[in-house]
């Protein structure tokens, strides 16, 4: 059954083209409902691909933004956050992040400073939105300012993954955030990776003209 997924994952992907894509990371401390929030948002639709090389949930989502059907991958951590630090292909053409803290454990929120400073440094540009996750815990909190999204003029979200609360604004936000970054990105980086990206399919058809494309999914190379 397993197995059927896995593949209904990948034939679904070959209908779209790249540049219909995006990649949406998330990032936080361990336990701060990352996964929980993907779940409510997907619901019973989700796809996850568990991809043990590099410790790390993947879901699949199809949106549709300015009329156009995107293909989103979302991905989860999968524990790896407990190091504090993320290997370098977690964030590799990564379109956007959905930064998450727990407003009942002040530590998750003063992680965040160390989160978005690793973010930055593989992905300067990339839109990124801060997430009050467990409100439903106490409502109260929505009334607090949280000074760290003001400090880099972040977009804030208060939200509970148990409830719903905010879940589906916060996901199709963070997707319109994803593709317009992809349509105007001016990030160098992202100039480089697209000609690299050209010229191995260039190599690959010198290589092998005859051969048909394969829709098998590899997860990104460390940069």
């Amino acid at each position: 059954m397993a197995g059927d997924r896995t593949k209904r994952c990948e034939l679904d992907q070959e209908k779209y083209d790249a540049d219909d894509s995006v990649k949406i990371i998330c990032l936080g401390d361990s336990a701060v409902g990352k996964s929980k929030l993907m779940e409510r948002f997907l619901m019973d639709g989700f796809q996850p691909q568990q991809l043990s090389t590099y410790a790390l949930t993947l879901y699949k989502h199809t949106a549709t933004v300015d009329g156009k059907t995107i293909l989103v991958d979302f991905w989860d951590t999968a524990g790896q956050e407990r190091f504090q630090s993320m290997h370098a292909s977690y964030y590799h053409k990564a379109h956007a992040c959905i930064m998450v803290f727990d407003v009942q454990r002040k530590v998750t929120y003063r992680n965040l400073s160390t989160w978005y400073a690793e973010l930055r440094e593989f992905r300067p540009e990339i839109p990124c939105v801060v997430v009050a996750n467990k409100i439903d815990a106490d409502t109260q909190v929505t009334q607090k300012s949280f000074n760290f999204a003001r400090k880099f003029s972040l977009p804030l979200y208060f939200v509970s993954a148990a409830d719903g609360t905010n879940v589906v604004k916060l996901f199709n936000d963070a997707i319109r955030l994803a593709v317009s970054y992809k349509q105007n990105s001016q990030d160098f980086m992202d100039e480089v990776l697209r000609e690299l990206e050209n010229f191995k399919l260039e190599q690959k058809e010198e290589d092998a003209p005859d051969q048909e494309p394969s829709s098998r999914i590899e997860s990104p190379s460390p940069t």
